[in-house]
This record gives structure tokens, sequence and C-alpha cells, in this order.
């Protein structure tokens, strides 16, 4: 794109501008609308080598700006965002767009971002001043030497949370030596291992997995928010002291405010006791006397531009009086103090900051007014006309290069690849015009000429005095510069345990022989001498039963039903467990049956099979704007693949909201058009349906294809018209509702059906789809995440694809978790409002959403509220939600029904009442609903005060869209109530949980593709038992044997335990403890060791003996032994079956003559006499290596 730039050259103007540049003046420069200012001022930035700093009116200007930057300078330079403050008493906060400012502040601070785009709001903010960032950020460094509790006591102060666990940023855990740290500059958390006080190796690591990815020399730790109180000069202690004297104040008034006192008072107490204070945007001015902005991070030889000088003057006044009524409010409410408001400079005192810096006002027309501290020493005037794109129509850029080439105009043309190209060259040929393909472009056009290359700008640029045009196709290629590839991820097969880290004292359990108890923690027993961990879990009346550590593959947590349905506990003893086991059993056996036959039936069909991709494919996919997922690509592939065999397809693919589903089904539909067969997209609603044909409309825009959608919106005439069509073969995409399934719908050549949330569609409905589908390929598409364990179970049955990656760059939701406060959230609606938005009222309960909903409109009465709900109709809640997407109504209040929504990316503030009634995985997926544009979005998550919580409602309240999760004020928070929110607060902050949430879902997921009958059952023995059963059925059905795993349990007296020094929480010994006891191979222990090594350090020999344990359980249960045991001086191993070769073998062993005995009772064992200087775990892995290895050889003789 450099040699773009390289045209300006030849302006007077621009040779001017870039002398005032060089002799850091102001300089006024008119007649530049967007896509030329761009140019320019890309082209001072690189002809000066300066860096730019481009100043715009609000965010979403500063994002277009960096976008069209981006297609200029081949690389987008990044956007310093504006941020909530946070003034109202949240109990939790996300911090994502706090943490993007402080790593870009920074960054500037050391000189190291060459552009930056910042909106006002984001520049004139008050912020942390420059040497306090420094001081309180930590640089760690391979090979040198720090104090661990003054490392810890720095983190503490630059706002870290200490956890088990580090999961997000802002959280540390130290074991031993070992420091896991997640830095706000960092992309991964970071683990430090210490020799001493050596800092001996650092790598990064996966939060998920917990494993080191890659090695580091050299760290940067920032503050994890931009206020901290422990930066106060003097502390703590210090911002107590300062708010003691307000408050001393405020009582000798003769009117003392009580309301802010109490604030005061309160806000003084959680600082002195360190409980978690959100709010210390409050107190910003006593923590940080001197004013800052970020403008004191530009750096002195920066080129300064103000995009638009007018409108940043007005956007300026408009935030000034918002602000101030929002001030006003907290005012009032005493939850500010009048003296400690100041928070924003003015556009005044900025420009009087750059004195002496190079500045450029930017604008269309002069602007009336100049800053007076900084006014203009010159006036340059441009003359540049921006051009729309030609959007692919290809005879309107030849009529437009006929007038240029006449003109003597150099013209250069932009399109989407080198086969556009060619079909440009070809057709502007017949036009009687010559143009010559320049790919790559080296060199400008000489008058007269045209040169068509690859790349694309947001518009077209004509230079009228250089007699010069660019024209561009528009947005498609700007947006494919900006793919970044990702590094592929490594597939692992190892199988996936269920992470045992939430597994709390309390929670339901399934013991593979016993069946459903109680978790009652992890208990250790000195048995013969020796320390073992044992798992206590109680049963019905008053039965207990301790599971050793080593066997905990026997037991999985319970999951199944919802929170609040109970579950009976099975009895210990007596055969109620095997009995329920069977009638599950025999129900995923019905199951198994008939999806058998089902599938069996379409494979007997004869299909199609479409042709490999063609170049016209190949160019549809690169035209997709963003980066794909590695899932994403995954899925295409095996459609591909489908669509390719001469057997029908029948796909279902799986995907949250907004994970790219839409996206892969039309790559599909490309392919199925592009020979010459019609797609038909089915969707259950009015709304989808016209949300999906837009999508349709505009990805196929500039290919030739005739798109149509039939709903109830549509005319008769309008829907006559399209059946002819249809049945004519002149419609190649159509996207309708049910009346797609009406019998009077004929298509020329069906050959790909695409049905989106097939489970919404009624049993008559499914009949008629069965018809239409016959031989022909079919695609379903599911919001709901199905699990890959029951895709595993169902593996050949029915294909699946899972989309289980989000897409890159999704921006994060400002989260609030606060108690219920009318006046609070009001203030969030209004500026929704104010800005064009539209918000997400959810009140999850039917028989009072009416009353909820008039009383916000009592409070905002110039807002257009309407309610949503499930009771209403499929016709009423289409008209609603269609009325939402056309942006006719403002707030809709409604309940969890928006959770399988459409897409409304105007929407971009959420309220959840009673948050704390909402599982984590329901408020992920409705918080998921806000964010889905580049606007800052906000979620407010409340509680009500003054109500009692249940144990359960605590377990769970804690993510710029705003979503404001409030709780009820006058709350009593009970114990779990607490709890509840904690895990709300802490998934709000760091975004824990995620796992936890993603589980949740699946087994929703698993209970839609299976039906209510089977989900039943599933309930009865829990997820993890039911998939087991299923899994041998269909292996049944299909005729093989379902592979029972061989089990062997070992109690020996040896020191087998996960010391409380070496791993201290007891959530991850317990998951340690489950995956040792899932080994099944050396490659298995190797890897877990390499983890335990990775997180903890060395291991100690009761970690080793674990590992040992679990390898030797299972080589001996392969090899036919059930129970390895340590007995009256001697091990001792029971068999499974009577071999006598083996046997006799291990008789005649050197190494165990004359102490080696077997009895040949109902079970025949063999046992060892030990010595005394024997080790019972050593001798008990010879005897069974030696055991092993004979029965091996007899097996293959």
């Amino acid at each position: 794109m450099n040699v773009l730039l390289s045209l300006l050259q030849k302006s007077t103007d621009y040779n001017q501008l870039l002398k005032a540049v060089e002799a850091k003046q102001a300089v006024a420069v008119s007649g530049l609308s967007q896509a030329p200012r761009s140019h320019v001022l890309a082209a001072v930035h690189e002809q000066s080598g300066r860096p730019l700093i481009a100043v715009c009116q609000d965010d979403m200007a500063a994002k277009r700006l960096a976008s069209e930057l981006g297609a200029f300078l081949g690389e987008e330079p990044p956007v310093l965002p504006s941020r909530e403050l946070t003034l109202a008493g949240a109990i939790g906060v996300s911090r994502q767009w706090e943490q993007q400012r402080l790593r870009l502040l920074y960054a500037l601070a050391q000189g190291r971002v060459p552009v930056l785009v910042a909106s006002l709001d984001a520049l004139l903010l008050r912020t942390i001043p420059r040497q306090t960032l420094f001081s309180a950020s930590v640089t760690l460094r391979v090979g040198a030497e720090y104090s661990m509790p003054d490392l810890i006591s720095r983190l503490t102060r630059a706002g870290y949370s200490r956890a088990s666990l580090v999961e997000g940023v802002g959280q540390f855990a130290l074991r031993g030596g070992i420091l896991d740290v997640y830095s706000p500059a960092q992309e991964k958390p970071l683990r430090a291992e210490f020799f001493g006080d050596e800092l001996d190796t650092m790598g990064y690591f996966d939060p998920i997995t917990q494993r080191r990815t890659e090695n580091a020399d050299e760290a940067i730790l920032l503050p994890v928010a931009e206020t901290e109180p422990h930066l106060h000069p003097q502390g703590v202690a210090g911002l107590c002291g300062d708010l003691r004297a307000i408050i001393t104040r405020q009582q000798r008034r003769k009117t003392p405010n009580q309301a802010l006192i109490e604030t005061l008072q309160k806000d003084c107490e959680a600082l002195e006791n360190e409980t978690l204070f959100a709010s210390a945007d409050r107190y910003m001015a006593l923590i940080y006397p001197e004013f800052t902005t970020a403008a004191s991070y530009l750096p002195q030889e920066a080129v300064v531009a103000f995009c638009d000088h007018g409108n940043l003057q007005r956007g300026e006044k408009d935030r000034a009086e918002e602000f101030g009524l929002l001030l006003d409010s907290f005012l009032t409410s005493g939850t500010l103090f009048g003296e400690l408001c100041d928070y924003y400079a003015t556009i005044d005192d900025l420009a009087a900051s750059l004195q002496g810096r190079a500045v450029i006002y930017c604008d269309g027309f002069l602007a009336a007014r100049y800053p007076e501290s900084l006014p203009p020493k010159q006036l340059l005037s441009f003359t540049a006309r921006q051009l729309p794109g030609y959007g692919g129509s290809l005879e309107t850029a030849a009529a437009d290069l006929k007038n240029y080439a006449s003109n003597q105009y150099g013209s250069i043309v932009l399109c989407g690849g080198q086969r556009r190209g060619e079909i440009l060259k070809d057709l502007l040929a017949k036009s009687g015009l010559n143009a010559l393909l320049a790919f790559p472009l080296t060199k400008l056009p000489q008058p007269g000429q045209i040169l068509i290359a690859g790349g694309s700008l947001p518009a077209g640029l004509e230079y009228p005095t250089l007699k010069f045009a660019i024209l561009t196709e528009g947005q498609i290629a700007v947006r494919q510069e900006r793919k970044r590839t990702r590094a592929p991820k490594k597939a692992t097969n190892r199988k996936k345990l269920d992470s045992f880290t939430d597994l709390t004292p309390g929670d339901l359990v399934v013991h593979e022989h016993h069946g459903i108890g109680r978790y009652v923690g992890m208990e250790q027993l000195k048995v013969g001498g020796v320390t073992k961990d044992y798992v206590k879990i109680a049963y019905q009346g008053t039965d207990c039963l301790y599971v050793p550590a080593t066997q905990l593959d026997l037991v999985s947590k319970y999951i199944g039903a919802g929170e609040d349905t109970p579950v009976r506990l099975n009895k210990l003893g007596g055969d109620q467990w095997q009995k329920t086991k069977a009638k599950a059993k025999a129900a995923a056996k019905d199951l198994a049956a008939g999806l058998i036959k089902l599938y069996a039936e379409r494979k007997r069909l004869p299909g199609f099979a479409f042709a490999a991709d063609s170049p016209w494919q190949q160019e549809f996919e690169e035209s997709f704007e963003y980066a794909e997922t590695d899932d994403q690509l995954r899925c295409i592939d095996e459609i591909k693949r489908d669509m390719e065999s001469p057997a029908p397809m029948d796909r279902l693919l799986c995907g949250d909201v907004g994970f790219g589903k839409t996206e892969v089904a039309l790559r599909a539909a490309m392919k199925c058009m592009l020979d010459g067969k019609q797609v038909a997209i089915l969707v259950p609603t009015t709304v989808l349906a016209q949300q999906h044909y837009l999508t349709a409309m505009r990805r196929f825009a500039t290919f030739p294809v005739t798109i149509d959608v039939l709903s109830r919106f549509r005319t008769p005439a309008q829907i006559k018209k399209t059946l002819f069509d249809l049945q004519s073969g002149k419609i190649d995409l159509i996207v309708g509702t049910h009346k797609l399934l009406q019998k009077d719908i004929h298509f020329h050549d069906l050959g790909l059906l695409i049905v989106d949330e097939e489970q919404r569609f009624g049993v008559t409905h499914k009949e008629r789809l069965k018809e239409l589908s016959r031989g022909v390929d079919v695609l379903t598409l599911s919001a709901t995440p199905i699990p890959r364990t029951l895709n595993m179970a169902l593996s050949g049955l029915r294909d699946m694809s899972t989309i289980e990656q989000p897409p890159q760059d999704r921006y994060p939701v400002q989260t609030f978790v606060l108690e219920h406060q009318d006046g609070i959230l009001d203030e969030a609606i209004r500026r929704e409002l104010a800005r064009g938005g539209q918000v997400y009222y959810l009140h999850n309960r039917v028989e009072s959403i009416d009353q909820c909903a008039a009383k916000i409109k009592q409070r905002i009465p110039e807002a257009e509220i309407a309610v949503a709900h499930g009771k209403m109709n499929e016709e009423q809640l289409g008209d609603v939600m269609q009325a939402m997407s056309n942006g006719e109504v403002q707030i809709l209040v409604c309940t969890t029904i928006i959770e399988t929504g459409i897409d409304i990316p105007n929407v971009n503030t959420l309220i959840i009442e009673d948050a704390d009634r909402l599982g984590l995985a329901q408020l992920h997926q409705i918080r998921g609903r806000v964010g889905r544009s580049s606007r800052h979005a906000y979620a407010y998550l409340c509680y009500r005060h003054g109500k009692a919580l249940s144990e359960i409602a605590q377990k769970r309240l804690s993510g710029h869209a705003y979503a404001y999760l409030t709780f009820r004020k006058g709350k009593v928070l009970s114990e779990i109530a607490e709890k509840r929110l904690d895990t709300i607060r802490e998934y709000a902050e760091f975004g824990s949980g995620f796992k936890i949430a993603m589980r949740d879902l699946e087994i929703r997921g698993a209970g839609d593709l299976l039906g209510a009958e089977q989900s039943g059952h599933m309930m009865t023995v829990g997820y993890d038992m039911y998939l087991k059963l299923l899994e041998d059925a269909v292996l049944e059905e299909r005729g093989e044997e379902a592979q029972k795993e061989p089990e062997c349990t070992a109690d020996l007296t040896v020191t087998a335990n996960i010391n409380k020094d070496y791993v201290t929480s007891g959530e991850q010994r317990m998951d340690l403890y489950r995956r040792m006891a899932a080994i099944r191979t050396q490659e298995d222990a190797d890897e877990l060791l390499d983890e335990i090594v990775d997180r903890f350090g060395d291991p100690p020999k009761g970690v080793m003996n674990l590992i040992a344990i679990a390898l030797l359980r299972a080589r001996a249960a392969a090899a036919g032994i059930t129970e390895i045991t340590q007995k009256d001086g001697a091990i001792l191993l029971s068999l499974a079956t009577m071999d006598f070769a083996a046997i006799s073998g291990c008789c005649a062993e050197a190494q165990f003559k004359g102490r080696i005995f077997f009895s040949a009772g109902k079970v025949p064992m063999l046992s060892v006499k030990l010595k005394k200087t024997d080790d019972p775990l050593k001798l008990a892995t010879q005897l069974v290596g030696v055991y092993a290895a004979l029965r091996a050889q007899t097996a293959g003789t």
C-alpha cells in the first residue's frame, strides 16, 4: 500500500503540511473527508517517521479510523478505549477495557506505539500518573533475584488477588517456589520458578490446561486497575486517614450529609478490613493527587491529529452535560463527595499541553473556532473527493474509468483478488479500455493509464489537481487484511477427564458400584502405620463409604437435574442401584436401536456427489471479513467431505450463538449452488428468517446468486411470484419459516436443506421435513452446545460437527455485580438510549413482568417498552422481536427467552434482576446477547437487598457491552448465597467458572438432543454413567462387543498421598487424584508427571508412589488381576481366571524362590512373602510384571 502513500508527494499542500510537522507547528487542514484524511495521515506518519496520535469524537469513530489507517499502513493500529468509571457500590466489576488501557499507556510511555487512535473521552479521562504506573509495575527477569514476600506485597499493592488456581487477569497463586501470575500486559498467564531467591525459569501457560506453552526471559506485571487504593502515597492507611478527615469535616457542618457520611464510613471499613472494594474510582483524586490523563503519556515527537475538530467540541459538550447529570445523582444520593469529582480534562487543557508539538486539525471545512492556547499557524486546503466503492458492480467501475482515461487521469482499481482482476480486465477490454494487471502494485500509473491491483480501501479517492483516482471494490479485502492467523492448536488424544476442581463438600457424586451419594470431603487416615487419603461419601441413612484416593476413577460428579430438583441418595448394599442402572440401560438400548435403523435407511438412499471446490468457491470463502476459528475450518471440511460423497449428508452442526455457524452453512450453500442446485434454509421464526435472508444477501452481494424469503411478512402477490420462481429454477437460495413445508411448494432441483434449530419444529413439520429431505443433503444447526462426549457415544449414528471456540476479537462486556438500585439502573438505561442503543431488561417472572415494564415506563416515560416471555404465542413473540430488530422498541423487558433469541447488534446494555437465581451457564449465555458489535457493551447483574438467599443461590453470583447483575436490597445473605454471589463476582472479574458454565450448557444440550424420556433416565443415573451405558448399547446394537474395561484395586502399605504442603488446595488435590486413578499407560503417567512438575515443582515420594500404583493397577487389570493387597507380611494377587501356565511360570521364577505360594480357592490367588528389606510397591510391580509377561506369552502361542 506504500505506493499509494507516495502519490501525495506530488501535492503542494501535502508538502507544506510535512514542513509544518517537521517544524512542530499547529496546522489546520480543510477539504479532507474520511478516506482522504486517513490517506494523508498515514502518509505523514510514514514519511515523517514520527509517531501518530489520531483523536476522534467517540469509540465508534476511532475504530473506523483505525481500520482505514490499517488499510493504508498494512497493519491496523491499536485503539485506546474509553472506560466506565465505577462510582456505584458494586461488589464486582470486570476490567478488560481498563486493562487494555493500562497495556497501551505503558507501551506508549515506552515509545512502543508508532500509531495510536483514541476517542477524545479516552484521552481526557483522569488516569494513573506515569511515574506511579512505572513504580507499581514489576519487571521479572530470568537470573535476577527477588525476595518472595516483597514480590507478593508488590503484587497485592498493584491490585492482584491471591487464588488457588490462576484463571483470569489479576490473579496470582504461589505454590512453594512457583509463582503463577496473570498480568494485563500479557495474553497468557505467567509461571515463574524460583530457586531460593533467584528466578530460575519462566514461561507462559494455558489457563485452561494449566500447562506451560512457551518460555520467556522477561515479563512485565502491570497494575490490575487504573485506580488502586494501595497506590495512595501513604497506602491504604493514608487513604482511610483522608476519608476520616472528610467524615470529621462533614460531622462539624450545621447540616451534615448523613448519606455521604455512611458511604464514607462503609468504604473506610471495607478498605481497613481488606474486603473487596470495586469502587475505588470514587477516591481517584485522593489516591493520585496529581491530575493526569492519557495525554501525559504521549511521546514528545508525536504528531497529534484532531479529526473533525467541530465534532470533537460538540462531543465534549454532550459528554460534559451527560456526566454532569450522572455526578449530580451520585452527589444527591451521598455516593460521592463534591470535592473529589474532577475526572475529565477539557479539550482546551489538552491543546495547552500540546504546545511545542506538531498538531493537525483535520476538517471537511475550516472550523469556526480553534483552542486559544494552540491556534493553527497555517491554514491548508486540499482538493480531494471520496468515491463510493463500486461493490462488485464491474459495469459501474468501467463507466467511471472510461471517463478518467479520457481526462488523462492515472487510475488504480483495487479488487478482491487476481481472478476478479482478470475478469475486470476482460470487461474493460470489451468497453475499449486497456488495463494492466499489477499484482503486486510497485509503481503509480502514467496519465491515462489504468492499473488493476489487489487490495481494497473502505472508499475510493479522487485528487483532481493531481489527476489521479483510486477505485475500490469496498470493504471486502480491507477486512481481509485484518485476518490474523492463529497458531494451530495441538490436538490431544488424551481422554479429557472431567475436571474435579469444581467439586465441593455437599455435592452429589456417583460411584460406579454403589450409586448416588453425597461428597463429604477428603480425609487422611492412618492404616497399617501409613497415611493415606480417602474420599468420604455419605449415602442414605447413616451409611458412609471411604474410597481410597487411588480408586477415584470409580467416582464421578453427579450431573443431571437442575440444582433445585431433589435427587434421592442410594442405599449402600441392596439392589436398588443395579435396578436403576438396568432401566436406564434398556432405555439407551431402545434409543440406539432406533437411531441405527434410521441411519441405515438414510445410507441406502441415492444422493448427489457435489464437485470439489472451484475458484468461485475459494473466492467466496476469501471474501469472509474475519479470521475463521480452527473449529470453523474443521467443520467446513467435514461438511464438504459429506457433500462430495454420493450418500446423502445428514449432519448436525452445533455451536453457541455468534460462534459462526451461519458462515459455515453459507459456504455449504455456495458449494451446492455452484453445481446448479437449489438451497433451502428452514428456520422456526419469521424474525430469524429475516435475519438469515439479510445475512445471505450481504454475503452473496458480489456473486450472481438469486435469493428470496418466504414468511408471513410477504404479501400474497410476492409469495405467488416466489413460488413460481422457485419451481422454474430462477431462485438459487430460499430462506423460509414452516411455510416452506407446505404442500404447494415445489423445487426445481433441491440440493441442500439447511434446518436451523430443528427441535423447535412440531411433529407434523418433521414428517414433511423427512419427505422433503429424501435423497437431499441435510445440514441441521443448533445453538445449544452438544457435548463432545455425547458425540463420541453416538459416533457413527449421527454425524456431528461442533464449534466450541468463540470468534476472535469478541468485544469484552463491562460487567457490574451490584445491589438492585433503580436510580443506577435508570441511569444506565438512559445512557444507552442517548447513544441510540437498545436495552434488554431481564425480569424472570411471567406473573409480574407487565407490572415491571409499567414501573420502568413510569420512571423513563420517553422510552418505547415491550414485553417478551415464553407464554406468548409464536406470532406475538415474532412481532415483538421484529419490532426490537427494527429499532422500534428501545427496552425489552423479558424472561430468559432471549437466551436463544436473534442477533441484535444494537442491544448493548443488559440488566439482569435477581441474577443470583440464574445458573452460571445461563448467565454466561445471556450475557453473550450483548457485546455483538464494536460498541462498548454493559451487563448489570443485580441481587436484591433484604432477602435471605438460599444456599444454592449464593453459589453463583460474580464480564464493553454493559451487563448489570443486580441483587435485591436488604437481602440477608446466607452462607451459600454468599458463595454463589462470589462465584458470579469471580466470573465477572476473572472469567472464572467458564468451564463449569459450559458443562452445564452441555448437559442441557444433551437433554435437547435426546428428548424428554431419555433425559429422565439420564437424571436417575447421572450424565457420565448414562453416557457409558449409551456407548455400550450402541456397540451391542451394531453387533460389536461392548469393551468392559478390566478393573483392579490396589491396597499396599506405602505412603501414597498428596501432601497438603505440596498442593494446598483441596479441589486441586482431588483433581490430581482423579486423574492419577485414570492413568492407563506409561505415556499417560509421563504426561501427568510433566504437568505436576510444571505446576507444583519436584514431587515428593508419596506423589511418585501414587503414579506408580496407578500404573500398577492398569497393568494388573490388563493381565486379569482383580486385586492387589498387602496382608500378613505378603503381597497377594487375586486372579480373575486360572492360567496354569502363567501361574507355574511365576512359581518357577528364581527371584521368588521359596516364598511364592498359590492357592486355588474360589478366587485363585498368588502370594509372595515380603523380606524385611523389600519395598512392597517394588515387589508388587515385579510380581505383576512377571505374571503379565507370562500371560502375554501363553496368549501368543
